[in-house]
């Protein structure tokens, strides 16, 4: 295998590693030792010959390399009933982990980007959706909603980790109105916090402030008949 390469083309030597076994089509979990230590050296040769800096990492990666290759290569005395251990484990479990991370950060990346492309208002006074025509029944007021839900996320919180899981579009207060009609014209009634199976940031955000709309707009009622009875949204009549 030629090679033409440059230590700062690679993010360090795990990084040469992978590259020099998907350019030979290796298979990953069956890693040709011997071949690729080969291909590794010509590397760092190469740089070398160069005069080119070689950071120590690739060094160190290098004599481990040479310590794998040599350990299958030399005989070794077999306990009975004893399974053979791979000394290219750890470094194959090493490369794995990388190879995730590697992917996780592009895909991270690529959101970033995504995201920079969009634009969003200021925050606004959540005020505005309470006004006279507001269908929120019995003596429950827009502050204690505000209560009962930040009870119900604490509730959550104790009970499991906030979902982290990156989202693969846009959760917009349209997008949960129509989600929340879908669900009344179902059930009819449903509980408050029914309305929130996905405990993150921009769901919350987007749901509350939807029922909210929604209860401005007359198409559902808040109800609490005793102070702490179940909070309800419910299809207006």
């Amino acid at each position: 295998m030629e090679l033409d390469l440059k230590i700062n083309e690679f993010e360090g030597p795990l990084d040469l590693l992978l590259h020099l076994i998907k350019e030979s089509k290796m298979n990953i979990f069956d890693i040709k030792i011997e071949q690729i230590t080969d291909q590794y050296l010509k590397y760092i040769e190469s740089q070398e010959k160069m005069n080119l800096e070689i950071d120590s990492e690739y060094l160190v990666l290098a004599s481990e390399l040479i310590e794998i290759k040599s350990k299958l290569l030399l005989p070794n005395e077999k306990v009975e009933d004893e399974e053979e251990e791979d000394p290219r484990e750890e470094l194959i479990n090493r490369l794995l982990e990388y190879e995730a991370y590697k992917e996780i950060t592009k895909t991270l990346k690529e959101k970033e980007e995504l995201r920079q492309e969009i634009y969003t208002k200021a925050p606004s006074n959540i005020q505005e959706y309470i006004e006279n025509n507001t269908e929120i029944k019995s003596d429950i007021t827009l502050d204690d909603l505000v209560d009962a839900f930040q009870k119900f996320l604490e509730r959550k919180k104790e009970s499991k980790p906030l979902s982290t899981k990156v989202t693969e579009k846009e959760i917009t207060v349209s997008s949960r109105r129509h989600d929340i009609r879908n669900i009344l014209k179902k059930k009819k009634k449903i509980s408050f916090f029914e309305l929130f199976p996905v405990i993150s940031r921009e769901y919350i955000v987007a749901t509350f402030l939807a029922v909210l709309e929604m209860a401005k707009n007359k198409e559902l009622i808040i109800t609490q008949n005793d102070t702490f009875d179940d909070i309800t949204c419910e299809v207006t009549k």
